[in-house]
Order: structure tokens, then C-alpha cells, then sequence
């Protein structure tokens, strides 16, 4: 399957995206067959399959992709790629080696001080040996080449994968993966290594008013205001929906915790509008939670300690900023 999809997108130069994957992946899986039905009937009427097409399809569709199978998929398509590679540089080798000593037999023959007609046609066939030869060398670097251009379009299509579209900031994936390194790097460093949860307050009020074009350009504000406090050692990324997820290595819970509190501050200190009506959004505010990685036994239970709190924080108020307590 990860051969017939490979040959899909290449054979119509379509992109190697995230997007084009899942699609693909749905059709040529059974996984819907509607789809599938609908990409055969393009092909059997001689009409082009586009990009342009493609999106089109994936529009109509609605269906969101399953991310394990797109992170399997292209895990699949990477190990396919690498084997070929293997393979072809391997007989691009013999292929050259071959090539080389069968030019010196050419030349011995074609320097034979004699006329006769077995050597004229020995080097004849030789000359036809080595063109063939030559041509299946070049093909082969061909080959090579095009498995390099699509192995840096799936290592892009892997990296647009662990980007939030709306925000350009990292998604739930991307953080799990930034987490699980930083732990181990903390606690062997034994440096302090803090986890947040923030949630926008009342953002479903925002969408019922505004709209959700609106609601779309409040989590893209949040996600700025966030980002304007990361660097090297303090990572945010969309949770999902109107939730972010943040990690502060090197700093305990309580820095943490001033540090996104200055943040939720100045945001709350600003009075927004909505551009494109004029109609004031008033005062936008989130709410946070703050947790110390070590203070718990594991990963996941200091990642739940973060979301009670923020869990207390809106009980308490909203546009606040809780620290989980350890057990």
C-alpha cells in the first residue's frame, strides 16, 4: 500500500503533505471507499488529477486524518525509501565498476593491429555493452536523486505534521516529543523542569457572539501573547481546541508561575476588538496551571496535576494562574 500511494503522488506531481497522505492513505486502505471511488473515476475519464483537484476532494470530504495512521504511513514510506537507496547506490556501484573495465576492453580491442572481421564485430558488441551499461548507471543515479528529493518531502510532510495550522505553533504530537526529551535531559542534569496547562476563559462565548472566524483570531492572539515568553528552555504548543500545554526547563513552579502570570497580565490589561465589525471583544483573559515534572511519580500524573489546577482556576475565577500542590 505504502508503494501504491508512493506512486500516486509521484506519478500525478502531486505534494508530499500531511494532507495528501491521509487522503491517499484513506483510499488506498478501503478505509473509505467513496473516495477511492472518486479518485478511479478521475483516472478512467482521462481527466488530470491535480493538486488543485485533490484539495477540492479533501474539502468535500471533511474527514479529519487519523494521525497514527499518517505517523505509520510515513514511517512505512522512510523505510522503503532507505532500503531502495541501499539498493541502487549498491548497483550504481557495480554497474560503474563494470562500465569501467569493460571501456579499457574496448579500447584494447579497437587498438588490435588487425583488420579482421570477428575483432570489428567483438568491438562492436563491446562499444553496445558499455552504452548500456552507461545508461543503466545514469538511470540508476536518476533514480537516486528522485529518492533524495522525495525523502526530504516526506521529512517536511513529517514536520508540517507536528505543526498546529492555525497558530504555527507545535501541536500536542510535537510537545509529547519536546517533553520526553527534556526529562530525560532535566533529570539527568538535575535541573528543575515545570509543565502548564492555559485555557482561554469563556471562549465559547466569544464564538457564540463573534463567530468562530473570530474565535480563530482570539487563539491565534493567545498563542502570540504565549509565545512572546518561549525561548531555548521554555516551549508552548496548542493543546487543542483553546487549550495550550507549556514547559519551563530550569525553572521551579512557582518562577513558572510568575513568569506566565505576567503574561496572562498584560493581556488581560488590553481591551480588544474585532476588526472586522468593529464590535468590542472586551476583555480577553486564560486561565493556567502550573506543575513541578519531579513533584510526581511519573510524566503523565504531573501532566494531570497541571490540569487540575487549572481546573481550579477557573472554579475560582478564571484569569488566574494555580500551582499544583505534590501529594
Amino acid at each position: 500500500m505504502a508503494q501504491a500511494i508512493a506512486s500516486f503522488l509521484i506519478d500525478h506531481d502531486l505534494d508530499v503533505s500531511p494532507a495528501n497522505l491521509s487522503l491517499a492513505h484513506a483510499a488506498f486502505s478501503g478505509a473509505n471507499p467513496q473516495l477511492a471511488r472518486k479518485i478511479a473515476m478521475r483516472a478512467q475519464s482521462g481527466e488530470p488529477i491535480t493538486q488543485s483537484w485533490l484539495e477540492e476532494l479533501a474539502a468535500s470530504d471533511g474527514r479529519m486524518p487519523d494521525q497514527a495512521d499518517l505517523d505509520r504511513l510515513i514511517a512505512r514510506l522512510e523505510s522503503n525509501l532507505e532500503t531502495f537507496s541501499t539498493h541502487t547506490k549498491a548497483a550504481r556501484t557495480v554497474a560503474h565498476d563494470y562500465g569501467s573495465e569493460l571501456e579499457q576492453h574496448v579500447v584494447d580491442l579497437e587498438q588490435v593491429q588487425q583488420t579482421g572481421q570477428l575483432v570489428t564485430n567483438l568491438a562492436g558488441l563491446a562499444r553496445a555493452m558499455l552504452e548500456r551499461t552507461r545508461k543503466a548507471e545514469n538511470d540508476m543515479r536518476r533514480s537516486e536523486n528522485e529518492a533524495k528529493a522525495l525523502r526530504r518531502s516526506l521529512a517536511r510532510a513529517k514536520r508540517d505534521a507536528e505543526i498546529d495550522y492555525l497558530t504555527g505553533l507545535p501541536n500536542r504530537r510535537a510537545f509529547e516529543i519536546l517533553l520526553e526529551h527534556h526529562y530525560a535531559e532535566a533529570k539527568s542534569e538535575c535541573e528543575a523542569l515545570s509543565v502548564a496547562f492555559c485555557d482561554i476563559d469563556e471562549f465559547k462565548k466569544i464564538n457564540d457572539l463573534h463567530g468562530h472566524e473570530a474565535g480563530d483570531r482570539v487563539i491565534k492572539l493567545i498563542a502570540d501573547t504565549l509565545a512572546k515568553i518561549s525561548d531555548d528552555h521554555c516551549h508552548v504548543a496548542r493543546h487543542g481546541g483553546e487549550e495550550f500545554v507549556m514547559l519551563f526547563r530550569g525553572l521551579p513552579p512557582a518562577d513558572a508561575a510568575q513568569r506566565l502570570d505576567e503574561a496572562r497580565d498584560s493581556l488581560a490589561e488590553r481591551r480588544l476588538i474585532n476588526r472586522k465589525t468593529d464590535e468590542p471583544f472586551g476583555q480577553v483573559t486564560f486561565s493556567g496551571g502550573v506543575a513541578d515534572v519531579f513533584g510526581y511519580g511519573e510524566v503523565r500524573a504531573a501532566l494531570k496535576a497541571a490540569d487540575d489546577a487549572l481546573y481550579r482556576a477557573k472554579e475560582g475565577g478564571r484569569n488566574r494562574i494555580e500551582l499544583a500542590t505534590p501529594a
